[in-house]
């Protein structure tokens, strides 16, 4: 029997000794999501405290004034950053009461619960103790829980950096234990791209594109990064040549270094583009309000790179991988966007105005004898995007009196590029007069038109009065 008696006497001093187990500080891991989305975060009930012996309030004045208990914060108004100088108000974080032993104390006659309050140097009640003990009103042994909460409109406002923010609490109740203890708000370190541009298609549709003198500029939209550390933006080019592919399915590549990256405002150095990473940022992106960095990443090509390069129709091809990195490279987020420059097929002949009549007076013999030529300086200003041949053509088989058709062939004329070989006989038909021209912006040519002798000569007892044709050029591309 004695023997019986010294092993329950030692159950119990186990069990009691396991009420006695302190609560440590009161730490809450914040997902990185409720961070980034800016969605309110409500933990799982959490112990704050450990009540091993007491049932019932303390009461003053003979047990008609209730002791509500209370926390108070010793460290100051703000949680403050372990590492740094950021803090948060202590309205981001707000707390309620869950549970004393499992369930909620008994609210009695005028107890009740408070709704979701913030710490506060001055003492906050966690709990309205009903108004008299002899009203009762008590609760259970056990772990004292309380559910926390972060308004999402809290993480728009604040800045939560990674790490931890702590504020020092002590609470009046001595048989609660611990008396004094940290809540601690646990940042995780992480970086992301909100924004997930993974194409980027830029059409050029004008040849007056490649006029600009200045540098050109294609954008490629807003790029947003959530992040609770510093970070810079690190980029290149997936391979060292962009990939051409010409309007007729010829193949070509484009050095890369043609193209710079930055963007507008100072957020991003400009530097060429290469085949190996490169810090873009001047200074890192500092965690902010709202735990957002945004910037427009920009490409610029020099007017000459532009015209040089890029004018040919086609699709240019080429990868941007872009990475955001921790100041500390330990931590980074990668994306990828593909840029699809297409350069639509276009041409274009012009006719100064003071290049638009070409006239032949016949006044004397030499001129039916041996006929006339005449160049005209840069009649013809013309561009073309793609290999080319030129073409001429009049709109009848033979030239008009007074807008009658007279018997003057038309091919009496011919009509060639200065400095080539061909003259083109004028007919209905389009006749070449230029051969594999290569794709140019504003190249200007002299033209030569020529009666020949034989042509001349066949004019001669025509009316003494004027003939006239229109000419046509026109572009074939191939």
């Amino acid at each position: 029997m004695k023997t019986m008696r010294a092993f329950l006497i030692g159950i119990f001093t186990v069990f009691c000794g396991s009420a006695f187990t302190n609560a440590q500080d009161v730490y809450l891991t914040i997902p990185e999501n409720n961070i980034f989305n800016r969605s309110e975060f409500t933990s799982v009930p959490t112990r704050v405290m450990v009540n091993a012996y007491r049932t019932n309030w303390d009461y003053a004045f003979f047990g008609l004034a209730p002791i509500a208990p209370t926390f108070t914060s010793v460290s100051g108004p703000a949680f403050t950053h372990s590492s740094s100088s950021s803090t948060l108000p202590s309205s981001a974080l707000l707390w309620q009461l869950e549970s004393m032993g499992g369930q909620l104390p008994s609210t009695g006659y005028s107890g009740s619960l408070p709704g979701f309050q913030s710490f506060s140097t001055s003492a906050v009640r966690w709990f309205e103790p009903p108004g008299s003990i002899i009203f009762g009103g008590g609760f259970n042994k056990g772990n004292i829980n309380f559910t926390f909460k972060i308004p999402a409109a809290q993480f728009a406002a604040n800045t939560f950096r990674a790490g931890n923010y702590s504020m020092d609490i002590t609470q009046n109740y001595n048989d609660f234990t611990p008396r004094n203890f940290k809540t601690i708000l646990v940042i995780p370190q992480s970086i992301r791209w909100l924004t997930t541009s993974l194409t980027k298609y830029i059409e050029i549709s004008s040849l007056s594109d490649y006029r600009i003198t200045g540098t050109r500029v294609l954008n490629l939209d807003n790029a947003e990064i959530a992040h609770t550390v510093d970070f810079n933006l690190w980029a290149k080019a997936a391979a060292a040549n962009i990939q051409f592919t010409s309007s007729k399915g010829v193949p070509g590549t484009r050095n890369i270094a043609s193209i710079k990256l930055g963007s507008s405002g100072s957020a991003l150095t400009t530097k060429a583009l290469s085949a190996d990473f490169q810090n873009f940022s001047p200074a890192g992106f500092s965690v902010g309000a709202g735990n957002r960095n945004s910037f427009m990443p920009e490409l610029y090509v020099s007017a000459e790179d532009f015209k040089n390069y890029f004018f040919e129709a086609g699709t240019y091809t080429f990868e941007l991988n872009f990475s955001v990195r921790s100041t500390d490279n330990s931590i980074n987020s990668l994306q990828n966007t593909a840029v699809q420059l297409k350069v639509l097929p276009r041409s274009e002949i012009t006719i100064p105005s003071s290049g638009r009549n070409v006239n032949f007076n016949f006044n004397t013999a030499s001129h039916y004898a041996n006929g006339q030529s005449q160049v005209i300086p840069s009649q013809i200003i013309l561009s073309n995007n793609e290999s080319f041949e030129l073409y001429v053509k009049s709109d009848e088989n033979y030239f008009k009196k007074g807008g009658l058709q007279t018997d003057i062939n038309s091919n009496i004329l011919q009509i060639g590029v200065d400095g080539s070989s061909v003259n083109a006989p004028l007919s209905k038909t389009p006749q070449k007069i230029l051969f594999n021209g290569t794709p140019v912006l504003d190249r200007q040519l002299d033209v030569m038109y020529t009666i020949p002798p034989a042509g001349a000569q066949s004019l001669v007892g025509k009316e003494n009065t004027t003939y006239s044709i229109n000419v046509y050029y026109s572009f074939t591309a191939i």
